[in-house]
């Protein structure tokens, strides 16, 4: 029987955002640990998604959408600070799927980052508000970046060592905690 992958999340629907070049570089980490993964940009949900008929009818892109988060072993968020909180489009989509099951007792591991000193720390501390309410279980070990916008290459690459090597712990502390937490 097949591992159930990470469910990685650049929480942001903004293009070519600071978010979906973390969530490559902890996509790249999981791939060196051998752990699979599936990597969900939010800047690539379907339009059908933010029509209101959406809370009584949920198209099939919704229905798919749901089942990578149900058969995820664990999320790993990655996201920015906009405004001193986390994106609209990321409370949107976590309203939109299945309530209790869709985080109940599920994994989820925290990268805040921005431009600004603090690297997160606001948009992930209310992001866990919301995951403690769902009943899922936090991972403490928990990383800011700040300054994001300097940190990586024209081609994507974090040139940011201290960086990558924490990514690379929360990763692996992150996989140590998911086993612990099997029955």
């Amino acid at each position: 029987m097949p591992i159930a992958p990470i469910l990685i999340i650049a929480g942001t629907n903004r293009p070519n955002s600071n978010a979906a070049r973390v969530a490559r570089v902890l996509d790249s980490l999981y791939q060196a640990a051998g752990a699979p993964t599936d990597l969900l940009n939010l800047q690539d949900l379907p339009p059908e998604l933010f029509l209101p008929s959406i809370y009584n009818v949920k198209p099939p892109a919704m229905q798919e959408l749901q089942n990578r988060v149900l058969h995820a072993r664990g999320l790993h968020i990655v996201t920015p600070e906009y405004n001193g909180s986390f994106p609209g489009v990321l409370k949107y989509f976590i309203d939109l799927l299945k309530y209790p099951e869709s985080f109940e007792h599920k994994p989820v591991a925290y990268v805040g980052e921005s431009s600004g000193l603090w690297g997160g720390l606001r948009s992930v501390e209310q992001l866990q508000m919301v995951f403690g309410y769902r009943h899922s279980h936090s991972y403490p070990v928990r990383v800011f970046i700040p300054g994001v916008h300097k940190l990586f290459d024209p081609q994507g690459s974090l040139t940011d060592s201290g960086i990558q090597q924490r990514l690379a712990q929360q990763v692996q502390g992150f996989l140590n905690y998911i086993n612990c937490l099997r029955p």
